[in-house]
């Protein structure tokens, strides 16, 4: 719902009808998965997309008839690829979307996504109603669904549920995933763009005022001046979020990668050569860490697409940090070893593929952080 909530706003504001389309069933090449969202007003604006164009069409004519007083409808459109084109599903595959009136449990919901809240909602998909939850066990609505919630925390949750009552869909709404940059050096900036593409808030941690400017960052959701050691603590550091260390500094690498094992971080990226990786490994040896622990950090950060520049390192970066996310592995580099990540053998990365590949790389940020100095930046202690 996040990705209308602008459009929700802006129609309720102006006292439109609005009718709420939801993927509760894909199967499949579907191009949305279950929880997408797709909103259509009273006015014939529409907001959102439940197929990536391919059934929209359909969709916009039953929302219709629910904006004039008509039933909850719930919709399936299964396919094979020859047939596809004749329904619309181009690309085959099946789809179930629910359409009901927008009412005020979903501004709720709404309410709670924009003030950054964690909620759960359970649909009936006969029109019966919805019960909204929260992680500290408060519940509103139609008890009956609780069943429907019974694992809905902490999530990720999304999908149907059936009960002795009939089928319901659920879905949890949770602040949308974070992005931990340490170090605000030049490859930051195109990382911060794409990061906020794909829907992360990104914070940037850097103590070098010289470094870490709003010109620089203009849109960086937070700049933290503090140094890593300060600024991160493990207890905040979940599932939902991501950290990438740019710094090519142990001054900085060190402490963040060290806070980030002792948290519940869902990646941890780490740049620079795999003579690199190996100093920090063997420091974090030494501070107590496992060989298992190590093998959370990626590094030399990013798959290897075959960039050389800024923008292609951090679009490796990103396409790293969803494949982890989805439980896919991805493309290391071909001349990668398939063993941990942390130790010299490992060379794989966008970072690592770029340095082999001219050996400039990594050759050039070392100079220019070499240059690096800011006055007023000295580790603390």
């Amino acid at each position: 719902m996040r990705e209308i909530a602008r459009d929700l706003e802006r129609w309720l504001a102006a006292g439109e009808r609005i009718a709420l389309a939801t993927v509760v069933y894909a199967k499949g090449p579907s191009p949305r998965a279950p929880g997408a969202h797709m909103a259509v007003s009273a006015s014939g604006q529409m907001a959102g997309s439940v197929s990536g164009g391919c059934v929209e069409g359909a969709v916009f004519e039953e929302s219709e008839s629910i904006l004039v007083g008509g039933p909850p409808k719930r919709l399936r459109s299964g396919v094979t690829d020859e047939m596809a084109w004749e329904v619309g599903l181009a690309c085959g595959g099946t789809i179930e979307v629910y359409i009901e009136p927008l009412v005020e449990v979903h501004a709720r919901v709404l309410k709670a996504v924009n003030a950054g809240e964690t909620c759960a909602l359970a649909t009936w998909l006969d029109g019966r109603g919805h019960l909204l939850a929260w992680p500290d066990g408060r519940l509103d609505g139609d008890r009956a669904l609780t069943f429907a919630l019974a694992d809905a925390f902490p999530g990720p949750t999304v999908g149907l549920r059936r009960g002795a009552g009939g089928e319901a869909f659920v879905e949890l709404f949770a602040p949308p995933p974070e992005l931990v940059i340490v170090g605000a050096v030049h490859l930051a900036i195109p990382l911060v763009t794409l990061a906020q593409t794909m829907g992360h808030r990104v914070r940037v941690v850097d103590p070098r005022r010289t470094f870490a400017t709003r010109e620089r960052f203009p849109s960086a959701d937070e700049l933290d001046l503090r140094w890593p050691q300060d600024a991160l603590r493990a207890e905040e550091l979940g599932p939902q979020h991501a950290i990438v260390i740019l710094s090519h500094d142990p001054k900085f690498d060190l402490p963040a990668l060290e806070t980030a094992l002792r948290s519940r971080v869902g990646y941890i990226g780490l740049l620079g050569s795999s003579v690199t990786q190996q100093k920090r490994c063997e420091a974090l040896r030494d501070a107590g860490f496992a060989e298992e622990d190590l093998l959370r950090i990626h590094g030399p950060v990013g798959l290897d697409l075959g960039g050389r520049g800024p923008a292609e390192i951090a679009l490796a970066i990103i396409a790293e940090i969803v494949a982890v996310r989805h439980g896919r592995a991805g493309r290391p580099s071909p001349r990668a070893p398939k063993t941990a990540r942390c130790p010299l053998s490992h060379e794989g990365g966008a970072a690592g593929a770029a340095a082999r590949r001219g050996g400039a790389l990594a050759e050039r940020s070392t100079v220019l952080r070499r240059g690096e100095v800011c006055p007023v930046a000295r580790p603390p202690g």
